[in-house]
């Protein structure tokens, strides 16, 4: 199966398709003739293009013959449009003027790739996304990008969702926005439901694989999305948009720009509201946000302020569906109850419900949580080769879940027995609340030098975390000696995060282009108090990081390019790697050495990506498929691991109005010795026994060896596209056991989607989006845990949960342009 899923899938990109031209041409600076590098040139028509290189180059192929406005633009100069004809190969030079006022977008280059940096990237346009953007998280916006697998708790892709990349899971994924770092300081990981329809407000993603280039904030171990928000619009314009589909699924959001008013100033706003009742049982979000940036441009400076925040309450879905229940396993389900301690609610939940199971069933049993974003951005030019960027922020996120919990210890609240006449009660039904209040903060910079045959960017940055986690009991049947919001726990936690790089571009011939970038990281974390399970948590945890990374790039032929990059990266345990950890045992940090060797070729019909990396990594800390009892994943080092694949992108012109992205990943990604540990806790449950079992040369848990993607997409008219989207991912191990039996099957799903504009009296534009998820109606779950023990030699517990993701399910949206 998994062979005939990659020849269907690669066969296509040897095939000849109907010749079109190449328009190429120089882009340079009037006032010294030096060249543009990093300008853009976009055929209007087609809104299609390229940057130039750092030798003032552009290209742009599969161009029909016709006519067409060229857009030349590029920060700090005058923008420039020019009617050109292609009927054949076409070569146009341009010549830009500098401008006192041309600096409208929030420019970060220092953490970003360009096509002379050595490493392995995509690509995603704001129009790429507006596409697939009808309501779901960022994740499933992402999807179809190379080495990619997404997953939603709530089975629909709105609420928690989650995404990994070449197997790392999210806490190996570095996120900034504008170079502002996204990840949670402790948990290290993006949680993309506190940015509900951020996608709206977003000009363009970077998805860079592995370790990429140097950033700020948490450690890129897998990959980093660098996304841009929007730039200054010249034009005044409004949007307003509903979308509406299965399982109530809402979003309405309102957008406005005012333009360029007085030549100095421009606005920008987005309001947001998305709810929906969710595929899994009560699984229910309901989500807001807004979005307002302002810009003062003068001279060559603009200076920028960001804020957007983001709201949501939703009904907790992360324990899963017990896979007895998926099967329809009636005697598993009946082990499920016993060996959970069920009562007879939730034993009825399990027996009559189906695949849309959620454990949980008091009618509050939400998350609750928000967090408020502000940047302020400088950006100053002070010649034509010299920018800086830098960047002041600020985010305060507080919120909390609250809960039911049946029958547990007194004790485990701080609370006392309650004596009733001679009869001692030492637990109690109750209901808690778990707080998060934090506050992150910081800067960031970074000054750019571009001349001739070099280019080189000095940054980094310095952040501080300050958060209080704590838990209160707000109803006990019994409450002992507690108070309403009685506080059972509270612990502080505080992380210093500094960094600082030199990146160097050189182009050492026309050909032979090599790139240098080293960066020091240092950390501190600091965490004091008492954890929700009574444990004292007292750490102070100092780590510095050398992380140096080198490349290059050789030209072969016009439009064919190989590299190849080795890259050192270092990374810290975060919060619940240290106070989950096995007793007596202290988690290390993980080096990661990272080889990336590609080739790339651009010609009339076929882009063409190919790219074979290798992953080494020493003490990884791996997901051992258990969960904590928030949900949060539980992971141990391993000496010795690999991740090494071989990933092809393509995107092919099949016909006039045929066109094809497709991409592949086959991978071995590999524990060279695995120590599983499980409890043995004796027959009367008394006991606390450690069973160890040594494994060589596992598979590394949610680490599938095939990844596919294709979209097909046709044309037959002037805004009216129509796409037929696949995604393959093959079998997922819970654990590094490689045990067949404690494993996520591979899964095949299929989508379509439909996008129209058109243009409409009073209306700037109207666009339709139909979305049909899973038409095929294929029953996949996308992700899972599993956790085991023995109760003594001759019983032993293994239990499987699983995600499962919706049948055929659609969404429809509607936007109209002013």
């Amino acid at each position: 199966m998994k062979k005939l899923v990659w020849i269907a899938l690669m066969l296509p990109i040897a095939l000849a398709a109907k010749a079109q031209y190449v328009v190429k041409g120089t882009v340079r600076d009037a006032s010294d003739n030096s060249v543009a590098y990093g300008a853009s040139v976009v055929l209007k028509e087609l809104n299609r293009g390229n940057s130039t290189n750092t030798q003032g180059e552009y290209s742009i192929s599969n161009v029909p013959a016709g006519d067409y406005t060229i857009v030349i633009s590029m920060i700090g100069y005058i923008t420039k449009e020019q009617v050109v004809k292609v009927d054949g190969n076409e070569t146009f030079n341009f010549n830009l003027n500098p401008s006192e006022r041309s600096l409208g977008d929030v420019v970060v280059t220092g953490t970003r790739a360009s096509e002379n940096t050595p490493t392995t990237y995509t690509n995603v346009s704001k129009e790429e996304i507006e596409k697939q953007n009808l309501g779901q998280d960022m994740p499933f916006l992402l999807n179809f990008t190379p080495s990619v697998v997404v997953t939603s708790d709530a089975g629909a892709g709105v609420g928690y969702t989650g995404i990994r990349v070449r197997g790392s899971d999210p806490t190996r994924i570095n996120v900034t926005i504008n170079g502002i770092p996204v990840n949670d300081s402790e948990s290290q990981g993006t949680f993309w439901v506190n940015m509900p329809d951020f996608a709206s407000s977003t000009s363009d993603i970077q998805i860079q694989r592995g370790v990429g280039t140097s950033t700020n904030g948490a450690g890129a171990f897998g990959a980093s999305l660098n996304i841009l928000t929007n730039g200054v619009s010249r034009e005044p314009s409004a949007k307003v948009g509903v979308s509406y589909g299965s399982f109530n699924t809402q979003r309405y959001n309102a957008t406005f720009n005012t333009g360029l008013l007085n030549d100095h100033f421009a606005f920008e706003g987005r309001l947001s509201k998305i709810m929906s009742d969710g595929y899994i049982d009560r699984a229910s979000s309901d989500l807001q946000s807004y979005y307002l940036s302002g810009e003062y441009l003068n001279n060559n400076t603009s200076i920028k302020f960001i804020t957007f925040s983001g709201e949501e309450k939703t009904y907790q879905s992360w324990w899963g569906t017990p896979q007895a229940r998926l099967e329809n396993d009636e005697a598993g389900m009946q082990e499920v109850i016993a060996n959970n301690g069920y009562t007879q609610e939730q034993a009825d939940n399990l027996l009559n419900s189906g695949r849309t199971f959620n454990y949980y069933l008091y009618d509050n049993q939400t998350d609750n949580y928000g967090q408020d974003h502000y940047q302020l951005h400088l950006n100053q030019n002070f010649s034509a080769n010299w920018n800086l960027h830098a960047g002041l922020h600020y985010t305060k996120g507080a919120g909390y879940y609250e809960e039911f919990r049946n029958d547990d210890d007194l004790a485990d609240y701080g609370l006392n027995d309650v004596q009733i006449g001679s009869e001692t009660i030492t637990s109690t039904d109750l209901i808690r609340r778990r707080w998060l209040d934090n506050d992150f903060y910081g800067v960031t910079y970074d000054l750019h030098y571009s001349k001739s045959n070099i280019e080189a960017t000095l940054g980094g940055a310095y952040n501080e975390y300050d958060g209080l986690h704590y838990g209160e009991v707000i109803w006990a049947e019994y409450a002992s000696n507690g108070d309403i919001r009685h506080r059972y726990y509270e612990s502080q936690s505080d992380k210093s995060d500094f960094n600082t790089y030199l990146k160097v571009n050189l182009q050492a011939t026309d050909k032979l282009n090599v790139y240098g970038d080293v960066q020091i990281r240092a950390i501190d974390y600091r965490g004091l108090g008492v954890d929700n399970d009574q444990r004292v948590i007292d750490f102070d945890n100092q780590y510095t990081f050398f992380n140096p990374k080198f490349g290059a790039i050789y030209e072969l032929a016009q439009n064919t390019s190989v590299y190849a990059s080795f890259a050192i990266g270092n990374k810290e345990p975060n919060r619940s790697d240290i106070i989950d950890a096995a007793p007596g045992t202290e988690p290390k940090h993980e080096t990661l050495n990272n080889l990336e060797v590609g080739f790339r070729k651009v010609t009339e019909n076929v882009g063409l990506e190919v790219n074979y990396y290798l992953m080494d990594y020493k003490n990884q800390l791996v997901l051992t498929g258990d969960v904590n009892d928030v949900g949060g994943s539980i992971r141990t080092n391993v000496p010795d691991s690999y991740r090494m694949g071989v990933e092809v992108a393509a995107n092919i012109k099949l016909a006039k109005k045929l066109y094809w992205n497709v991409n592949g990943t086959l991978s071995r990604n590999k524990i060279k010795a695995f120590e599983e540990l499980i409890f043995d806790y004796g027959p009367a449950f008394d006991e606390y026994n450690e069973v160890r079992t040594e494994f060589e040369d596992t598979d590394i848990s949610f680490s599938p060896s095939l990844i596919a993607g294709s979209q097909l997409s046709y044309r037959p008219t002037d805004g009216l596209e129509l796409s037929f989207m696949s995604k393959y991912v093959g079998d997922q191990y819970l654990d590094n056991t490689s045990n067949e039996g404690r494993k996520i099957d591979a899964f095949f799903v299929n989508d379509i989607r439909i996008n129209y504009g058109f243009d409409m009296k009073g209306f700037k534009q109207v666009n339709l989006n139909l979305l049909v998820n899973n038409v095929f109606n294929t029953m996949y779950e996308s992700n899972g845990y599993t956790f085991g023990y023995f109760a003594g030699a001759s019983y032993e517990v293994r239990e499987n949960y699983l995600y499962p993701q919706a049948g055929t399910n659609f969404l429809l949206s509607l936007s109209l342009a002013f």
